[in-house]
């Protein structure tokens, strides 16, 4: 991919910024709604907790990649998996794919062959996960200057 940001209109570069803005100010409210319950078992160590534990699966090189392989490209077969993620191994993907499925994110799907066939798929709470994490993809694109309106 080239280093120039991708051009998009201004309509459209505000149309997102204004949906960030509104994911920003949802989190806000759910956060207030938390804070009504804080007591000395839930308090902000709790949530910073939750978080860390949310971004401990999101940051770890490949599943990423995974994921949103699986929410572009739908269900896929290992072999499939590993030609669209150039560069992974296929000791890693498996690891990783394992992990997908421990965390509830991918759903491994055995169809009875011969040959037996393997499919993964993302689960309703690896589809769910997904869509919450394009608002901040989408902040991050516009704040590293990989998008742009024009001038």
């Amino acid at each position: 991919m080239s280093g120039e940001p991708l051009r998009i209109s201004k309509r459209d570069l505000r149309k997102v910024e204004k949906s960030v803005d509104e994911v920003m100010n949802l989190g806000k409210e759910i956060r207030t709604l938390f804070s009504k319950y804080n007591d000395e078992k839930y308090d902000v160590g709790w949530e910073v907790d939750s978080a860390v534990d949310a971004f401990s699966v999101f940051s770890s090189r490949w599943t990423t990649e995974i994921l949103a392989t699986l929410y572009i490209a739908g269900d896929r077969r290992f072999n499939e998996m590993r030609v669209l993620l150039r560069g992974i191994s296929s000791r890693t993907l498996s690891d990783k794919l394992t992990t997908c499925v421990e965390y509830g994110l991918v759903e491994r799907l055995v169809e009875d062959g011969p040959p037996v066939r393997v499919r993964y798929s993302l689960t309703d709470h690896g589809r769910r996960a997904g869509k919450l994490l394009s608002p901040l993809v989408a902040y991050m694109k516009i704040h590293n200057g990989k998008i742009d309106g024009p001038e």
